[in-house]
């Protein structure tokens, strides 16, 4: 059974998430709609709502032709385009420039650009970029030295692999890590259990879990070969300051970051730090806050090894549900319930 003012909501917001989950037919065209459909919005009294193409078809309406509800929506088509647009990137030596690429596509150059950045977060030349570093990663463990790795990936030589910002230097990467020293703890919490790493830049991880082992191989997996101390004196200040926060929300922990990501993944790791306690926002919005794509953010947010630090728990679904969240469900929403319970103290 639909609920009619939700979806009614849907198809005020042309929320994409909702394609595929009903239908939406307009008595005075005789047409009928996807919810994301960006066509002028009609009246609701003239709007019914249907489970799906076939039922609005049944009942006398015909497909709008610029939606496509009863096949693949324009979207859907930008999808796959952009998906054969990245096997084209990845397979191809030298990589095709973008006029070439669109070529093949079938889309002018521009409109290849923005769908391609909106759905990956990046540019074609930045994905070729990405993968060609990500080869880089591949090569350096194994190579006799840094610049054979770096001419097994397709670069010229070396100059520009320490130009690139990286938390860790391309030598460094050779050995995977070896010689970074990090401390670590892991204590008790409301959610479970919580381990809090730190570099000397400052806090690299925050994770939550049930089970202390499970997270100190996370934490071994994430880091590779670096030094792990256990350092729960050292720590303490850090802990207090987390622990304090999970307690009370509005007293936000104030501390070093040592934030590890790409470029795309640090712009929407600091519009989460842009949430305030107590509000939330959904991936829609982020991303048309960094002028990307809904999908590309929650990636962004899955990647993230800071939370708490690095709000993703604030971000969720167009319906208002929670989504998903790395940590569980449960914690999200008692971390969100905190917040909102906090929010409302302060306002007493």
């Amino acid at each position: 059974m639909l609920d009619a003012d939700r979806c009614w909501q849907a198809v005020c917001e042309r929320d994409a998430a909702q394609d595929g989950q009903f239908i939406f037919a307009v008595r005075s065209t005789g047409i009928y709609c996807r919810p994301s459909c960006p066509a002028r919005r009609p009246k609701r009294d003239n709007v019914s709502f249907h489970p799906d193409a076939a039922s609005a078809a049944a009942a006398g309406f015909r497909p709008c032709k610029r939606c496509s509800p009863h096949g693949q929506s324009p979207a859907e088509n930008l999808d796959a385009l952009v998906i054969a647009a990245c096997e084209l990137l990845d397979n191809s030596e030298p990589p095709p420039t973008l006029e070439q690429l669109a070529a093949r596509i079938g889309l002018s150059a521009s409109h290849l650009a923005r769908a391609f950045k909106a759905r990956t977060g990046l540019t074609p030349k930045g994905w070729s970029e990405a993968q060609r570093r990500a080869c880089l990663e591949q090569q350096l463990p194994q190579a006799g030295s840094v610049l054979d790795a770096a001419l097994c990936a397709g670069y010229s030589g070396t100059r520009g692999l320490y130009q690139q910002l990286a938390a860790l230097s391309p030598a460094q990467r050779r050995k995977q890590g070896a010689g970074e020293r990090l401390r670590y703890s892991i204590v008790p919490c409301p959610l479970g259990q919580l381990l809090l790493a730190s570099s000397v830049k400052g806090v690299c991880a925050l994770l939550f879990g049930d089970d202390a082992d499970a997270l100190l191989a996370e934490l071994q997996h994430r880091f590779a070969a670096a030094e792990l101390h256990l350092d729960d004196l050292g720590l303490g200040n850090e802990l207090r300051q987390v622990l304090a926060q999970l307690n009370e929300p509005q007293r936000a922990a104030q501390l070093p970051l040592d934030i590890r990501g790409t470029a795309f993944q640090q712009q929407v790791w600091r519009a989460l730090q842009q949430i305030p306690a107590g509000q939330t926002r959904n991936y829609a919005e982020l991303a048309a806050k960094i002028d990307s794509h809904p999908r590309a953010v929650a990636r962004a947010c899955a990647s993230n090894a800071l939370d708490l630090l690095v709000p993703c728990h604030r971000v969720i679904a167009s319906n208002g549900s929670l989504s998903g969240y790395r940590w569980g469900i449960a914690r999200k929403a008692v971390l969100l319930e905190g917040e909102h319970a906090g929010l409302g103290r302060e306002k007493l």
